[in-house]
């Protein structure tokens, strides 16, 4: 059975590769420990990642740390190939916030290992995304968004994405270069500053100011 997006106008699409970007802001890449990369630093998650608003997160056993990473979503809605930067704005379909929910512990033991993030980053129900806001609501540019997350009602992580170091733009472009974008598609277009533990029986709420709101529970 294939997961469908909605859309804030009722149409649905399929939910295809979902492309995520590793330390695309300055602030997050410090607390982190490291710098903004000079190439982008590109990790994927599986469809069956997906769960809409009102979902719930399901934690694995195997992590005792799991994260919250508040991030801008941008939906593909027709397939591309080495699109150049000026082009890719006619390539997307809508924009929704979401959360890249990471188990922290594995992913630090993948990295000292030198292993693949896959299952820190690609467990079932790590990939809460909110309705789509078609990009026809926005003209001919590619709108900055205010994003936010609120753990239990207080806020974790706020920011522009104007602030990230490369734009939605240079990511299509960059994508669809390597690895061919379809429709259906997504990218996580990285996370601010300010991620953090999550516990079972919390409650976030994320939103893109002024457009959509996501809400999901920890189970």
């Amino acid at each position: 059975m294939s997961m469908e997006y909605e859309f804030t106008d009722g149409r649905k699409m399929n939910v295809g590769t979902m492309f995520c970007v590793g330390q695309n802001y300055s602030k997050h890449a410090k607390e982190m420990g490291s710098e903004v990369p000079k190439d982008p630093i590109i990790f994927l998650k599986p469809a069956n990642a997906y769960i809409p608003d009102g979902g719930k997160i399901i934690l694995p056993s195997i992590s005792n740390l799991p994260h919250h990473e508040v991030e801008l979503v941008v939906i593909i809605g027709k397939d591309c190939d080495n699109i150049d930067i000026n082009e890719a704005k006619n390539y997307i379909a809508g924009y929704a916030v979401g959360l890249d929910i990471t188990l922290r512990d594995i992913q630090n033991k993948a990295k000292k290992d030198g292993h693949p993030w896959a299952v820190a980053k690609g467990f079932r129900t790590s990939a809460p995304i909110s309705k789509i806001i078609p990009s026809s609501q926005f003209g001919i540019d590619i709108p900055d968004f205010e994003l936010e997350l609120k753990v239990n009602g207080e806020i974790k992580q706020r920011v522009n994405t104007n602030e990230m170091e490369r734009s939605v733009e240079v990511l299509i472009s960059y994508l669809s270069g390597i690895f061919g974008l379809r429709e259906g598609d997504c990218i996580f277009t990285g996370t601010p500053e300010g991620v953090g533990v999550i516990n079972h029986g919390d409650k976030l709420h994320a939103q893109l100011k002024g457009y959509v709101t996501l809400e999901v529970k920890v189970e």
